[in-house]
């Protein structure tokens, strides 16, 4: 090899180096440039998230305003049990399925007592009269009972009383299949919402806010028990804008620009 050869390789040599030394530097500043723009975008995010929201709501209805102060105090109980049935998906779908069961059961008496107190042309005189009616009933010799002698132990009366005694959770679980493990947290659970779903009900007298605030209600949780299972699995993407797929997409290309001069000599 003479020389000019060996001159001439060198140069090459320099000037890919400088190249690939420039490209290196342009990935950089991209990179940079993505990184500001994510830590800008989180930032606005977390502003947003933080500020108190204290704009009016005139077309909401009451029924609806209620149901959001009702959903702040029963999703984070209801998120924090469902989420700690993990052994399988069946615990979960059973703890869903009796708690929307018994919120419907609990708000059923509500709406019929508030039917009831519609109704007019009632004479209460009559219903005293009906009472007195019912309640007139012969009871029979009274010393009939007393000649029953119990010879069982208090231990034995005791066993019996239990066995006589039923589980609430199986009324609470009536006509409703599923999982034991998830119907007795479920349980547990609508114990500490049941009182603040009633409440909050009992709080509203027009038809229109009543039949909102309950059909909301239900929907609410079912969409709340999806996002508790989504979050479970693992399988949310994460969110993103179109400035940052810009960017990432130009990083990209830049990189994969710099590789066509990774040439051997």
């Amino acid at each position: 090899m003479n020389q000019d050869e060996k001159i001439l390789r060198n140069n090459i040599r320099h000037l890919i180096r400088a190249v690939k030394s420039k490209k290196l530097d342009e990935h950089k500043k991209m990179h940079q440039l993505v990184k500001t723009l994510v830590q800008h975008e989180l930032k606005s995010m977390i502003m947003e998230a933080s500020t108190p929201d204290v704009d009016p709501t005139p077309n909401k209805s009451t029924g609806i305003n209620i149901l959001e102060e009702l959903l702040k105090k029963i999703v984070p109980v209801l998120e924090t049990d469902y989420k700690s049935l993990t052994t399988n998906k069946e615990q979960r779908d059973s703890f869903r399925a009796h708690i929307v069961n018994a919120v419907v059961g609990a708000l059923t008496p509500a709406q019929a007592n508030n039917d009831a107190t519609e109704k007019t042309g009632v004479d209460l005189q009559e219903i005293d009269l009906d009472i007195e009616e019912d309640v007139n009933v012969d009871i029979g010799d009274p010393g009939e009972t007393d000649k029953f002698i119990d010879i069982r132990t208090d231990a034995e009366k005791k066993a019996d009383e239990e066995e006589d005694e039923a589980d609430p959770r199986d009324a609470f679980g009536a006509n409703v299949d599923g999982d034991k493990t998830g119907r007795n947290m479920a349980y547990q659970s609508f114990k500490k919402i049941e009182t603040s779903i009633i409440d909050s009900y009992e709080l509203l007298s027009d038809p229109n806010d009543q039949e909102l605030f309950y059909d909301y209600l239900i929907a609410n949780l079912k969409l709340y028990f999806d996002k508790f299972e989504n979050e479970l699995s693992g399988e949310v993407q994460e969110p993103t804008n179109k400035a940052y797929d810009m960017a990432k997409q130009d990083a990209g290309e830049a990189t994969s620009g710099s590789e066509e001069f990774d040439l051997e000599i």
